[in-house]
Order: C-alpha cells, then sequence, then structure tokens
C-alpha cells in the first residue's frame, strides 16, 4: 500500500495498543515511524531495474526478520522516552505495526516476499488497490480524533481500524464474487489450464479488472458491481508464441515470469524486447516494462511510463456510470496491434 496508508495503520495499531500505558502522541508517532520502516528498502540499489523491482518487498517485509527486529527497536524506544516498565506493551505493539505492514501489502497485487528466508515466493492476494481512499481515511480520522481529544475517545481509533478491516474482508469477497462471474460468463477463453486474475482499478472497489492469460495470447475485461447483468467483453492482446519460447530461458524473462506468476507479456519494438508485468496497470499503460538485456554485460532498463491518472480515473467513473467507451485512449508509447472484442 502507499506510505500515508501504512503511517497511519501504523499508527492506530500502536495507539490502540500502546495507547493505555503512555502518551499518545509517542505511540502514534513510533507508530508512523515502524510503519515507515519496511518501505526503506527501496533506497537499495540491486543492480538493475528489474532486480530493484522484484526485490522490492523483499527481506524488509519478511515476518521472521521483522519479528527478530521488533526487540531491538521497542529497546530503543523505552530506552530512549525511559520507559522500561513498559517494554512488554511497546514490544507487543512495535511487532504488530512491523507485521501488518507487509500483510497489508500482501492484500495489493504487487508481490511480498512474507517467509523469507525460507521462500522467495511473493505473495499478493490483489484485492486491493494500492491506493484506497475507503481503506484509508478511516485510519486517519481515527488517529487524529484520539490525538486532539485524548484517551478518553480510544475508542474512535479502534472504530477505525475494524472498519478499515471490514473493508479489506470486503475486498476480498467482491473479488471472490466477481472471479465468478468471470468463470460463469467466459467458458469459451477461461478454462483450468489458463491463468485468471481478477484486482480492483485504482481507487476503488466496485470496477473490477479482469485479466486472462494463454501461451497465445492475454485477454483484457472490465466487470462492475453496480451492473450485474453486464457481459464481460474482453479485449484480445496476441502473442509471438516464437518470441516467447526464444526468450523463454532469459534471464529476464524467468525473474518476472516467476515474481508475476506468469502474467508477462513479451514483444518486439522496433529493435528491442519489451518485457511487461501486465498486473500493474490497465490498457496497454503498465508500470513496469523493461528492455530486456541482450548481452551479458548489459542490465535490464525501465521504460518510462506515461502516467494517465486523470484519464483514467474519468474512465472509471464514466464506466461505474455506464457511460464509458470500452477502452481509454491507446498510450502513444504503445505498438501493440490492433485487439480483437470477444462478447
Amino acid at each position: 500500500m502507499d506510505s500515508l496508508s501504512q503511517i497511519a495503520l501504523g499508527s492506530a495499531v500502536a495507539v490502540a495498543v500502546v495507547g493505555k500505558h503512555t502518551s499518545i502522541k509517542k505511540a502514534a508517532l513510533w507508530g508512523a515511524i515502524a510503519g515507515t520502516l519496511p518501505d526503506l528498502d527501496v533506497l537499495i540499489d540491486y543492480g538493475d531495474d528489474l532486480s530493484n523491482m522484484v526485490q522490492h518487498r523483499g527481506f524488509s517485509h519478511s515476518l521472521f526478520y521483522l519479528t527478530l527486529f521488533s526487540p531491538l527497536l521497542a529497546l530503543l524506544v523505552c530506552r530512549i522516552h525511559n520507559e522500561m516498565a513498559h517494554y512488554k506493551h511497546w514490544l507487543l505493539g512495535l511487532w504488530l505495526v512491523l507485521i501488518t505492514h507487509p500483510l497489508l501489502d500482501t492484500m495489493t497485487i504487487y508481490g511480498t516476499q512474507l517467509a523469507l528466508p525460507f521462500s522467495d515466493y511473493p505473495y499478493g492476494v490483489g484485492s486491493i488497490f494500492i491506493i484506497d481512499p475507503l481503506y484509508t481515511l478511516p485510519l486517519l480520522l481515527g488517529v487524529i480524533w484520539v490525538l486532539l481529544k485524548g484517551k478518553t475517545l480510544l475508542a474512535a481509533n479502534t472504530a477505525g481500524l475494524v472498519f478499515s478491516s471490514c473493508y479489506l474482508l470486503w475486498s476480498v469477497a467482491a473479488q471472490q464474487h466477481v472471479t465468478g462471474v468471470v468463470k460463469s460468463q467466459l467458458t469459451e477463453v477461461y478454462d483450468h489450464s489458463t491463468k485468471l486474475l481478477v484486482q480492483p482499478t485504482a481507487l476503488n472497489t466496485l470496477l473490477w479488472r479482469v485479466l486472462i492469460r494463454t501461451d497465445e495470447a492475454y485477454y483484457e475485461g472490465f466487470y462492475s458491481l453496480l451492473e450485474k447483468e453486464a457481459t464481460i467483453e474482453l479485449v484480445r492482446f496476441e502473442q509471438d508464441p516464437r518470441l516467447l519460447e526464444q526468450y523463454a530461458l532469459h534471464p529476464d524473462v524467468q525473474k518476472l515470469a516467476s515474481f508475476s506468476h506468469g502474467f508477462y507479456a513479451l514483444e518486439q519494438q522496433q529493435q528491442q524486447i519489451v518485457l511487461t508485468d501486465l498486473r500493474m496497470g490497465q490498457q496497454q499503460n503498465y508500470a513496469f516494462s523493461f528492455v530486456v538485456a541482450e548481452q551479458a554485460a548489459e542490465t535490464s532498463l525501465r521504460l518510462p511510463r506515461k502516467l494517465e491518472l486523470s484519464a483514467t480515473l474519468n474512465w472509471i467513473w464514466l464506466t461505474l456510470k455506464g457511460e464509458a467507451p470500452t477502452e481509454l485512449s491507446q498510450s502513444p508509447h504503445n505498438q501493440t496491434s490492433p485487439a480483437a472484442v470477444l462478447d
């Protein structure tokens, strides 16, 4: 999730656990700091753009390593504030802050390596977008209310935590519902040998993106919970089987294929082979595309993305109202061939 959400969650958890035993401001401050710490791994350079992407949410998001780190952080806080008598409360509070950070990240689609060093599997439920105001605002309001009114209104902070947690449960339920709709509607495209991904569009859990990948192509469509009887229309994007076979054993391709659980595309753009993570972005405007390194001495290079946030949000809003066209305008940097539309 975004940094503001992690700060809000960290503060809310710390206030809930430690707030009765120390200053609310101290609890909120250290909760915000601990909630931010795991994401400092973005400052580490792993050698190339693709590795930096794949290794993010790595060891710093491991439940094992964070558990080992939490006693040291709790000791530091207690020494700074001379509160050793409350060490066990700080330990519990900061440990919960540290581990809820990667657990929340796991609800997004990016991929979080929770089980390091025992496994580097990137977990990602994908039921919530990386930024969602309905998750973050209740946490912020609860923490701010307690900071303004004091310990007598700790219930406001608890209410924010409960609401945000229930919203996460709602996102999972909605995702499962849409998955069921996809499997019942799209029997001509979907079967158990294909890869299926259902995830929310930006800032909401009402409009869902459907991604299906086969060996020959990938398909993209959208489903709104506000239009339950609507038919999902899929746009087909061809893949070159020969290109996929030629680069199947390339280290860059294998790395992204594993990290994205197979939801990647490979295409030739002029003289370059471009590798794309299909999970983050939509309608041919993706967050992570890389030029595949052709020589051993070369490194993968991330292509710049033309961010079309206002156009995307406007399209989402119109789609939820049933007024939007099927597609956003194609990104000018994209060279994808015309797509076939399936009903």
